[in-house]
């Protein structure tokens, strides 16, 4: 499917989730995959399998699970949240087997089952629901910061939870906006949202016609990950070297394994 939106705006004047550590260890913990997929309608029940491993050579890991949920903001940012505070939570439904809390010896690796049950009273309005969970060291280690002083450091590790109702999908993507910034640096704004059942990711191309000369430019691709409802705005950065004058901007929305592709363009002067 391909769709063009021509945004002719002529201008005169002219971001596995894994938590930073604090200081320096060989401490380190594997989780995969880093994400999890399930599609199911009210009342069914799935397991899936998340394999923990402890790297280390001399380190053994005490591990809890924990759970919280998650969104993006609108420059597509992870945002964590208390398990259960969004409407979009899948965090009530999952449970870990065969325990909550284990040990890592070196070098050993754990397998864990993640059950998600749906409840009868499944809301449809909300076609996907999501959480994180969390594993963390309850046994830190010995270390030492950037300035040699003793720390204690432990690791800790996401894996996201992905929910969808079991109905035919529908990504669909919708450009909203797309314009010149005449900030420091000059950018391209670009605005999508989401207006499908799906979450859908993807990647942005931006190419620049020299109106004048005909040189086109390349800028660099974003990649973007969306959830339902989303609303978000992508950044371009022009090049410190730019030409003034005339420009054509052409930006492309590649996604769902490119079955489908959004176009739209811009006229802007750069001076």
């Amino acid at each position: 499917m391909t769709s063009i939106i021509n945004f002719r705006i002529v201008y005169l004047l002219v971001s596995i989730i894994i938590l930073p550590l604090l200081g320096y260890s060989q401490t380190s913990l594997s989780v995969s995959p880093p994400r999890t997929y399930f599609t199911l309608g009210p009342g069914q029940t799935e397991t899936k399998k998340i394999l923990v491993t402890n790297p280390s050579k001399t380190q053994t890991l005490e591990l809890s699970v924990s759970f919280n949920d998650w969104e993006y903001d609108s420059l597509g940012n992870n945002i964590l949240t208390g398990a259960g505070s969004l409407k979009t939570s899948a965090a009530e439904w999952i449970e870990i087997l065969p325990q909550s809390f284990f040990s890592l010896a070196p070098g050993a690796s754990h397998e864990l089952n993640v059950r998600m049950r749906i409840p009868e009273n499944l809301d449809p309005e909300v076609p996907v629901h999501t959480a994180m969970i969390f594993l963390t060291q309850i046994n830190p280690s010995d270390g030492l910061d950037e300035r040699g002083a003793n720390i204690k450091i432990a690791v800790r590790s996401g894996v996201k939870i992905y929910h969808r109702n079991s109905v035919a999908r529908d990504a669909n993507l919708e450009v909203t906006g797309f314009s010149y910034q005449k900030d420091d640096p000059a950018k391209l704004r670009f605005e999508f949202e989401n207006l499908g059942n799906v979450w859908s990711d993807g990647t942005i191309s931006c190419e620049l016609l020299n109106q004048e000369t005909g040189k086109k430019t390349k800028l660099e691709d974003v990649v973007f990950y969306s959830m339902p409802g989303d609303k978000r705005t992508v950044y371009f950065n022009l090049p410190e070297d730019l030409s003034k004058g005339k420009y054509i901007a052409t930006a492309l929305v590649d996604y769902e394994h490119a079955s489908a592709v959004k176009i739209a363009e811009l006229s802007f002067s750069y001076d």
